[in-house]
């Protein structure tokens, strides 16, 4: 029962999330400047990448969980895993459609092959879309759960890749903001850039709560309807 102990502690982080939300669209809209070149369509920036970066957040998320449950043995440490990396998916779609949005207004292109950052994180998205079929092509037990963790661990490599990407790929559909000097933005830019990222991690981290708290409930429920027809 312990995922209907932590239920309580939903609001007020679904709370946290939509005010979050509200303040970072307030900040995009009325604080950000359009941009010389892109125009309005550059504001899909501010969502684009908290976007990305919450995605790579619930896959790492998810790695360390199946780290946990291979090492110590955790308990409930692969449904945490599994429950994060489905929430690292959903950002991972939301990724890839802003950014196809973001380029098209932009630069009249869904997509470019040649981008080399596009193309790895389409990769890491479709390494871990693949991940679901793997675990559920296993009987649940302790062999799912292995699977899925080794799996799980292995793909966070890629995390670092797709990241560092950005930094060495030279097109225009993605510029480096973030550089050694710092960002190259303005302060109310950086504001709404942060904003938007805390409105992001806070949206993952209300569902990736309910679904597990959800996934939880239903475990027990299935204990019990096993103990009351044995």
């Amino acid at each position: 029962m312990r995922s209907l102990s932590r239920i309580p502690r939903l609001p007020a982080l679904a709370l946290a999330s939509l005010i979050l939300l509200a303040g970072a669209i307030a900040c995009i809209a009325y604080l950000t400047p359009e941009d010389a070149d892109q125009g309005l369509s550059q504001k899909i920036f501010y969502f684009h990448v908290p976007v990305a970066l919450t995605a790579y957040a619930m896959c790492g998320w998810g790695a360390l969980k199946a780290f946990l449950h291979l090492w110590k043995r955790q308990r409930g440490a692969d449904l945490e895993s599994y429950v994060a990396i489905h929430q690292g998916v959903i950002f991972g779609a939301m990724t890839l459609i802003t950014g196809s949005i973001w380029a098209r207004a932009s630069w009249g292109v869904w997509w470019l092959w040649s981008s080399r950052q596009l193309v790895l994180f389409l990769i890491l998205f479709l390494f871990y879309a693949a991940y679901f079929m793997l675990r559920f092509s296993i009987e649940p037990g302790p062999q799912r759960a292995n699977l899925s963790a080794v799996y799980a661990v292995f793909g966070v490599a890629l995390i670092p890749v797709s990241f560092l990407a950005i930094r060495i790929s030279k097109d225009i559909i993605h510029p480096v903001v973030f550089k050694s000097t710092g960002p190259d933005m303005s302060g109310t830019m950086f504001l709404a850039f942060c904003v938007s990222w805390a409105a992001m991690l806070a949206l993952a981290a209300t569902l990736y709560h309910v679904e597990l708290a959800g996934k939880r409930l239903d475990a027990r429920l299935k204990e019990l309807r096993e103990a009351l027809t044995s």
